[in-house]
């Protein structure tokens, strides 16, 4: 397992409704589908707490190169409900995978060459994918050569006004139609770029010692009974480690104040709180789901500086301190896949609170 990638804030787009392509990497605006969805995938864009319609949140295009799978075309979505309401529902939030099946025909137009990577972003920067822990044959230069390799033959940019943009390659399926509802709800919509995060063990250490404990010595007091004792001493326990969970997910907010999400393809989350939340087995094959990226705090302060004010009524009542998207581990593909291979497959959205 490599290390974790971050999603940093790159420009504005010239406008909330700027088409780019798949292979672009970013927040809100409007999804860039690879292919024209089915009519009946249209209720997994339903809120289901209050049945709106969901907005795009976030954008990630998410190619998987190891030894043993290779997939060029995949994309994970993130949806949210902007009604009022149902910023503090865990049912209004919604992860999609779309990806081409391995065997499909026409996949390796690209996938000899050796390109190790998990997300295109914005302009010449890419997110990279995290190798497994038995891959560590690659060094971090071989991965920056990686990086380069793949924005040049993922995407070539394009710059606009206010924004950047990717164009699919000439190879590569054009990016499905899209009709535009200025109706809906539209997240605002910048890109992304990808910075390697540096951080020790221990930098990221919480020392119980710097934490003083409330709880006086109880053989101090004779009259104090055994039983209470055991329960503040349980309660204390609890508390000084939900202390060292939230200062260690602080610690790595801090040293990164602009990180967007976090990607790092089969490691692990950081998380906010103690409960972890239940990602579940995946729905198509019943395989274990794994830790794929999460959406940070720092999001919620751009959103907020560049939403409207209808808009940001409804980010006042946002109070997650992160959601954790995990993704089928064995990347399959159902039997319903479209005739040239593409997949779209409901994952998962673990949201702790504050």
């Amino acid at each position: 397992m490599g290390g974790v990638f971050l999603g940093m804030p790159g420009t504005w787009a010239g406008n909330m409704h700027e088409a780019a392509d798949h292979y672009t990497t970013k927040i809100g605006g409007l999804p860039d589908w690879p292919i024209p969805l089915p009519s009946a995938s249209v209720d997994l864009f339903k809120c289901s707490s209050c049945r709106s319609d969901l907005s795009l949140l976030a954008q990630v295009y998410a190619p998987i190169a190891h030894k043993s799978l290779n997939i060029e075309e995949r994309v994970i979505y993130v949806f949210c409900c902007l009604m009022p309401k149902c910023g503090s529902s865990t049912v209004s939030w919604r992860a999609l995978r779309i990806q081409k099946s391995v065997n499909s025909e026409g996949l390796k137009s690209q996938s000899d060459k050796a390109v190790s990577s998990s997300a295109s972003l914005s302009s010449s920067d890419s997110l990279e994918e995290d190798d497994d822990e038995d891959d560590d044959d690659i060094d971090l230069a071989e991965l920056g050569r990686a990086l380069s390799e793949a924005a040049s033959l993922a995407s070539q940019s394009k710059k606009q006004n206010r924004g950047r943009k990717l164009t699919a390659k000439t190879s590569s399926p054009v990016c499905a139609d899209r009709v535009i509802d200025k109706k809906l709800p539209v997240v605002p919509c910048f890109y992304i770029y990808a910075e390697e995060e540096k951080f020790s063990k221990n930098d990221a250490s919480v020392c119980s010692k710097n934490i003083s404990s409330p709880i006086k010595d109880h053989e101090s007091d004779p009259d104090t009974k055994e039983e209470t004792w055991e329960v503040e001493d349980y309660e204390y326990d609890r508390a000084l480690n939900a202390d060292r969970v939230y200062l260690k997910f602080k610690k790595r907010v801090d040293a990164y104040p602009e990180q967007c999400f976090r990607y790092s393809y089969g490691g692990r989350p950081l998380l906010a709180s103690e409960d972890a939340g239940d990602p579940g087995m995946c729905r198509l094959c019943g395989a274990a789901r794994q830790y794929e990226m999460q959406l940070m705090p720092p999001l919620l302060y751009f959103l907020q500086e560049a939403v409207s004010e209808k808009e940001k009524h409804a980010l006042d009542n946002w109070n997650w301190m992160t959601l954790i998207v995990y993704t089928c581990s064995q990347n399959c593909s159902n039997d319903n896949s479209s005739d040239d291979g593409w997949t779209v497959a409901e994952e998962v959205v673990v949201v702790q609170y504050e």
